[in-house]
């Protein structure tokens, strides 16, 4: 909402095509991208112009989507899931995504698992066997591995914890934010 706030401000005519992703009818000079540029700044926005910066959040939005939003996983596998919806090589997002972000899509996947479990967990909706299976482990061993490496916490510890911290989901995968670091926010 604040994109197209900004940008009815500037007289422009857009198309939102999804999320974070708008396409403006007009050829906007420099000026006006720079005016918006600031005015989205200030609500916390950023403009992406570059291609390198908007395939990766593209990547983080199809992840997002996958693990937080959807009803199910994907039943393939996640490369082929992400390479099918951003018609790109999986090994082109995969090298561009590791070289901007600073961590691999199979990180930030499985940051986003985590974090999706912590949610499950905490909400109290589903023992750890169901969220194993919604979260497409292997099995409740596997998941309560992953959850200590990057929390610091077995699923049982997590939930005893009086404040049960999340990461928002917007912060995920930021280059400054690692697995390990991820583990003291836990």
């Amino acid at each position: 909402m604040a994109v197209s706030v900004e940008l009815k401000k500037l007289g422009l005519h857009f198309v939102i095509i999804d999320l974070g992703e708008v396409d403006i009818m007009e050829d906007i000079s420099t000026e006006e991208r720079q005016q918006l540029k600031s005015s989205l700044l200030i609500s916390g926005l950023e403009l992406m112009d570059d291609t390198t910066s908007i395939i990766c959040e593209k990547i983080k939005n199809v992840i997002i989507q996958m693990i937080h939003n959807a009803d199910e996983l994907p039943k393939i596998k996640y490369s082929d899931y992400i390479s099918e919806k951003l018609h790109y090589d999986y090994t082109y997002l995969s090298n561009l995504f590791s070289k901007v972000k600073g961590i691999t899509i199979q990180q930030f996947i499985l940051i986003n698992r985590i974090e999706k479990a912590k949610e499950l967990l905490k909400y109290g909706e589903f023992n750890l066997t169901e969220i194993s299976h919604r979260l497409q482990y292997s099995s409740v061993a596997h998941l309560s591995n992953q959850f200590k490496q990057i929390t610091g916490f077995s699923p049982t510890q997590f939930m005893s914890l009086k404040t049960k911290e999340r990461i928002p989901i917007e912060e995920l995968g930021n280059s400054n934010l690692s697995i390990a670091s991820s583990a003291s926010a836990g």
